[in-house]
């Protein structure tokens, strides 16, 4: 099966520049080298969803995928509202990638309480499930119960026409999130992973399609880093550093933090701890040093095109279906340049 390439756009600083018109250019011009699919991020920048709607106009064959919508930022039936209408004006090209986010986004900005993510995930799939099937949302939760009991409200069906066809990919880290996800998702969007320890998470996977009595062919396994081309291995390390760094000390509190946890399941126990310390005690510097260049390595594609070609083959070896790329390059030019090299060496890779 031929890999395919994902991209994304947008993140935590998006919106602060203003760049939305060059973001757009990028993603036209993906779809014309090839590009599966774009997703778009939502932290505490822009959402998610608008500048999926506006592409949909500017493109004709690339799918658009939320990665993530973010479950505590919308009722689910809102969430299946959206779906549905982004399916209806993209032809069917949507994809619905959701997660939970974490303990500082949720209570900093969604007003709800970090608790049970998982339930709430499966709470929230379980209902927009059911406004897929055109059914009356009827549901009794933990957290999600409707019609609320004791008022005036009734099971109602969404008035847009069901399409269960919509895709749902689940943005997990946790074991039991892992699990969850091969049971019931038709793809996984990864983070935290390396191909050489792949196991660490689709060991978790596997066991949840099992349970299902799936395979585990039928899910997306998307998963990938930054790509950058160059003689200078060192300096292309350097770079991405703070980058790891961040993710190990910053991405969550100090009691939780997903991705260390699954660093830690990978391998990089001693130095995920390490780490973190180092950033949590506001030594941001010594942190970036302390992450290996291996580990930098592992996670992202850097070097000469024989260096890349080579992490193309371990994510493909690995399981990987779709590899999610972030193309370096200071310009809109730049960062073309080099997807469109690396969309060469994944069709090499295939053809091989």
């Amino acid at each position: 099966m031929a890999m395919r390439v994902s991209i994304g756009v947008g993140g935590a600083n998006s919106g602060r520049d203003h760049d939305f018109d060059e973001r757009v250019a990028y993603v036209v011009e993906a779809e014309r080298l090839g590009v599966d699919t774009v997703w778009t991020a939502e932290a505490w920048g822009q959402d998610a969803v608008a500048p999926l709607a506006f592409l949909a106009a500017r493109t004709e064959r690339i799918r658009l995928g939320t990665g993530i919508m973010q479950i505590s930022a919308r009722a689910p039936a809102m969430t299946a509202m959206t779906a549905l209408t982004m399916a209806a004006i993209s032809n069917n090209r949507f994809i619905l990638g959701l997660g939970v986010s974490g303990p500082q986004v949720v209570e900093g900005l969604h007003n709800h309480r970090y608790t049970g993510p998982l339930i709430r995930l499966q709470e929230t799939v379980d209902i927009v499930k059911l406004a897929f099937a055109g059914e009356r949302l009827k549901y009794d939760g933990k957290y999600h119960q409707l019609p609320l009991p004791g008022g005036e409200g009734k099971a109602l069906r969404l008035s847009q026409p069901g399409n269960p066809n919509i895709p749902i990919y689940l943005a997990t880290i946790g074991p039991k999130a892992l699990e969850y996800t091969g049971e019931v998702a038709d793809g996984w969007l990864g983070t935290s992973f390396t191909p050489e320890r792949a196991e660490a998470h689709l060991s978790y996977l596997r066991t949840g399609v099992e349970r299902a009595g799936r395979q585990l062919a039928e899910i997306d396994i998307q998963v990938g880093g930054t790509v950058a081309f160059g003689d200078d291995v060192s300096a292309l390390i350097a770079a991405r550093k703070p980058g790891i760094a961040f993710t190990l000390g910053a991405m969550g509190s100090a009691r939780t933090n997903f991705y260390n946890d699954a660093f830690r399941r990978g391998g990089w126990e001693d130095i995920s701890r390490e780490v973190q310390q180092l950033w949590v005690a506001g030594k941001r510097q010594e942190a970036c040093a302390r992450v290996p260049d291996t580990l930098v390595m592992q996670t992202n594609l850097l070097g000469d095109e024989n260096a890349v070609r080579e992490r193309i083959r371990a994510y493909k070896n690995a399981g990987v279906t779709t590899l999610r790329l972030a193309p370096e390059g200071d310009t809109l030019g730049e960062r073309l340049e080099t997807l469109g090299r690396v969309m060469d060496l994944v069709r090499a890779v295939d053809a091989e």
